[in-house]
């Protein structure tokens, strides 16, 4: 069988549940098995930081991996780097949300936990997604590196915020925005890239508004049944739901084993 280059979200697509009551459905577990005895490469590319997306790679027996929105790679179990933000813009955006008094965070390294100057973050959003520890006086000037931020408004009051023209962002939860890289196609390149492969030889899974960036027609683009409107009309296949089958019925279809 010809090897395909097969690379998963994790939310939504590879995990159903939502942040509450996560699980990998046994579907899914069955497919990637088989996908691996048929001698097919097999990735994660995930918005996630690579910090909060190892333990679903090393679950389901990943060694590689695009994470942080595409600015991260890891190949053969190690993390090469990831890149961050443009560290003007997101001073920008802070200036700005003080200013406007909005209460924000920041992720400043590779870990599970983002920081914000005050508790009014985690109050406004009482989030499961990810650790939120406060540091009075915290300045994103401060930092060399700046990884993500994060905006507690509900929609469409970002919209009076000037700087978030200037920088990628997308909205998952009702109460607060994402602040983070948008371009899985250039992690997956990255990784395709190191290993020779062919972009046609590539079969992409996704559900989220921020799986457009890796929706390009270079490869085979999957659409689960739960994915958004906008993900649905650039994919070649829209398979059924997450819970559904959805992982299990598109290898199915597409003849992967």
């Amino acid at each position: 069988m010809q090897r395909r280059y097969i690379f998963f979200d994790i939310d939504g697509t590879l995990k159903a549940g939502g942040y509450d009551n996560a699980y990998i459905p046994d579907s899914t577990r069955r497919a990637i098995e088989l996908l691996r005895a048929e001698g097919h490469f097999l990735a994660i590319a995930t918005g996630r930081s690579e910090a909060m997306a190892r333990g679903y790679m090393e679950e389901l027996g990943f060694e590689n991996m695009v994470s942080d929105g595409g600015y991260g790679i890891t190949i053969e179990g190690k993390l090469l780097g990831i890149t961050p933000l443009n560290k003007e813009l997101i001073v920008d955006l802070i200036d700005e949300c003080r200013r406007l008094d909005i209460p924000w965070a920041l992720q400043t390294d590779n870990s599970d936990t983002r920081v914000a100057p005050d508790t009014r973050f985690e109050e406004f959003t009482r989030d499961v997604y990810m650790k939120t520890r406060v540091e009075p006086g915290l300045e994103p000037r401060d930092y060399n590196t700046l990884y993500k931020a994060y905006v507690a408004c509900y929609s469409p009051e970002e919209q009076r915020i000037e700087s978030l023209r200037k920088l990628p962002w997308c909205r998952f939860l009702d109460e607060y925005i994402f602040i983070e890289p948008a371009d899985k196609a250039y992690g997956v390149r990255k990784i395709l890239d190191h290993f020779g492969a062919r972009y046609d030889d590539a079969i992409v899974f996704g559900d989220g508004i921020n799986d457009l960036s890796m929706f390009v027609d270079v490869w085979t683009k999957v659409a689960m049944g739960n994915a958004c409107q906008e993900l649905k009309a650039c994919a070649d296949i829209i398979t059924t739901d997450v819970d559904k089958d959805g992982i299990w019925n598109a290898c199915r279809e597409l003849g992967l084993f």
